[in-house]
């Protein structure tokens, strides 16, 4: 285990900020950790972390492979015989 001790700052709202996501206006809560600053919507729930830069590093986008496949639905399966309908017999 490691004897480091993340440093992490009070979270605090930002006036005028608009969520990239929802477009929600004063949603935005910033936080660092770590000198890493982090921000997160508190209406729909996204969250990235900023680069050095200020430039937004969201979270991996969710594709085929890292996504869980819900299992497909149990089929019903049910025998069916046809019979000759007698009165559908075509005339000659």
């Amino acid at each position: 285990m490691s004897n480091e001790v993340s440093r992490v700052t009070t979270k605090r709202f930002i006036a005028g900020a608009v969520c990239p996501a929802c477009s929600g206006t004063d949603c935005i809560k910033m936080w660092d950790v770590d000198g890493v600053p982090h921000r997160e919507c508190v209406i729909c729930g996204y969250a990235d972390t900023l680069n050095a830069q200020g430039i937004s590093v969201p979270m991996e986008l969710g594709t085929r492979v890292n996504k869980v496949q819900p299992k497909p639905a149990d089929p019903q399966v049910q025998s069916v015989q046809f019979f000759p309908n007698p009165k559908l017999k075509k005339p000659e």
